[in-house]
């Protein structure tokens, strides 16, 4: 088998796999501003080198940045890949009409500067598989599997009109097809998590509070008791990993974060007590805002009613964050039954800077989200730095034509403005080829 570093004719290094970046202003994931133009090398998957003058590595594809910007590539931490057809969909067909439609949102998801998605509700375990097995592509995927629910829960989408499971009822089938498993009890809970841990999860997703898209749970309620939650984060805890949890409430954040849950995952009816319990404890804050801009089409009143609810309470969150210092916060889109809105996922990039930074926003796209993937520990599916260009990091790398810490609005247009993605040192696009 040939050495991947062999010597070359030239006495540099070459590689089997190699991209040099040259005259790149490079975004670290890190800091607040980019570098000024520079060298990075990647080779074989990582980020081998930055700023080093040696000559063109033997074998390498040569990319003249011409000042442009070089950034991590971008992490969904809240994403539902799989849950992009409509419920009626999602009900009415199998899950290989599922999987098909998965496919070409994470090609969608690529396209759009994504290499990192965590997957918070879905099964999303053979579409994992597929791309890392280069079968389609796709970005990484670290997968919750179902969302953990409780009888009338956030994820419990039973009909109305079928009976409870006491008197024999069926489960729906969106827990038939492994988007949701509907729980009730510790031992239940112990079983629910062992499973889906056993399936290949990395991290491990709970519902602890009413929904916006869920007709039957309005956002005040409290999911779960303290003993089932405690139950789902020792069994994390025993495969070395963690739980996040979907919450909107006060009570239901203070609960989880009491349990030991590790990523809160929206909170936009927290108050400042419970954010500074969430900063005491090191727990980290993962919240949406493009899902709240405008309501889905078609809501019923009461779910209208939710979604005003949530948009509200979400600036009152980001003042508190901002006041209390608060910057444990993580970048996602939670977008479910709507590919159209998807496909805009980066206008998310331009709605935070109501509240934060261009830089604050592009530091939680990368860095911030790489940190919270990496609680997953040993079930990390992909280990090494995450969201970060620094030699070792793995080599998911983006060339953007302008400046996004001055105007994130270009990321909006990623047809024009992502010249060159690369995920894991392979070249998935490069516009450069045609200038």
């Amino acid at each position: 088998m040939t050495d991947p570093k062999a010597a070359s004719a030239t006495g540099g290094t070459a590689f089997q796999h190699a991209v040099w970046f040259t005259g790149a202003r490079v975004f670290d994931g890190r800091s607040d501003e980019l570098t000024g133009p520079t060298t990075v090398l990647v080779a074989d998957g990582k980020i081998a080198s930055i700023g080093d003058s040696n000559d063109v590595p033997a074998g390498a594809l040569t990319v003249d940045a011409g000042g442009r910007t070089l950034t991590p590539g971008f992490i969904d931490a809240h994403a539902h890949i799989m849950l992009q057809p409509t419920l009626a969909e999602l009900a009415g067909t199998d899950l290989a009409y599922h999987g098909l439609f998965g496919a070409s949102m994470a090609r969608l998801y690529l396209s759009r500067g994504y290499t990192t998605i965590r997957d918070t509700g879905g099964n999303t375990f053979s579409l994992k598989k597929a791309i890392d097995a280069g079968m389609t592509e796709g970005p990484r995927i670290f997968p919750s599997g179902p969302i953990i629910s409780q009888t009338a829960g956030h994820g419990d989408f039973t009909p109305a009109a079928e009976p409870s499971r006491l008197v024999g009822g069926h489960r729906d089938n969106m827990q038939r097809d492994g988007h949701l498993l509907v729980v009730d009890g510790v031992p239940e809970m112990l079983q629910a998590v062992r499973y889906v841990l056993g399936r290949g999860a990395s991290q491990i997703k709970l519902a602890v509070s009413g929904g916006c898209a869920s007709e039957r749970d309005p956002l005040d309620i409290t999911e779960f008791t303290a003993e089932e939650l405690g139950a789902a984060v020792q069994v994390a805890a025993d495969w070395n990993t963690y739980v996040l949890t979907h919450v909107y409430n006060t009570s239901g954040v203070r609960r989880a974060v009491e349990a030991g849950v590790r990523t809160i995952e929206h909170a936009n009816l927290i108050d400042a007590k419970t954010l500074e319990l969430m900063k005491d404890r090191g727990t980290w804050l993962s919240p949406q805002v493009s899902v709240y801009v405008q309501d889905p089409p078609g809501l019923a009143p009461a779910t209208a009613k939710k979604f005003a609810q949530a948009r509200e309470g979400l600036d009152t969150l980001f003042k508190l964050v901002k006041k209390s210092g608060f910057d444990r916060i993580g970048f996602g889109s939670d977008i479910i039954s709507a590919p159209d809105t998807l496909a805009k996922i980066n206008d998310e990039f331009v709605h935070r800077t109501k509240w934060f930074s261009p830089a604050e926003i592009l530091r939680q796209a990368t860095g911030n989200n790489g940190k919270m993937l990496a609680l997953a520990g040993p079930r990390n599916p992909y280990p090494g730095a995450l969201g970060v260009i620094e030699p070792g990091a793995l080599a998911d790398v983006l060339l953007i034509d302008g400046d996004p810490l001055e105007d994130p609005s270009i990321l909006t247009d990623p047809e024009r403005n992502l010249l060159v993605i690369l995920k894991d040192g392979q070249v998935v696009k490069n516009l450069l080829d045609d200038k």
